[in-house]
């Protein structure tokens, strides 16, 4: 079982910055794919970012394009954490952000693209950007 700790949300401004920390359980935190998701009032649950292991010490990341170039996934491995840096906010990002985790395994690199990839979520943090 795994369990992820979301933190890092608040109340912005717009065209300011946040950055997102999801703290995750688990002894093979570095062969799991993590993503952010993010859900508005009134919405369906939406993509944002993964990274994914794709075999050895690489890794390769995906964006929704509403955030390319605004959005920033890393991963510490060291710490079990997962990041998501984001610059330029608008208020059309305001939203719950859920941090999500799908198991991989060595010839396994399948990342997470839609709400149906991960097998494990975080309780949500919020994000206000005010405009």
């Amino acid at each position: 079982q795994v369990q992820l700790v979301e933190s890092g949300g608040g109340l912005v401004q717009a065209g300011g910055s946040l950055r997102l920390s999801c703290a995750a359980s688990g002894r093979t935190f570095s062969r799991y794919a993590m993503g952010w998701f993010r859900q508005a009032p009134g919405t369906e649950r939406d993509f944002v970012a993964a990274i994914s292991w794709s075999g050895g010490s690489t890794y390769y990341e995906n964006y929704a394009d509403s955030v390319k170039g605004r959005f920033t996934i890393s991963k510490d491995n060291a710490k079990n954490t997962v990041y998501l840096q984001m610059n330029s906010l608008k208020p059309e990002d305001t939203a719950v952000y859920y941090c999500a985790a799908k198991v991989q395994y060595p010839g396994y690199y399948s990342g997470i693209y839609s709400t149906s990839d991960p097998n494990y979520w975080g309780q949500g943090t919020q994000v206000t950007v005010s405009s």
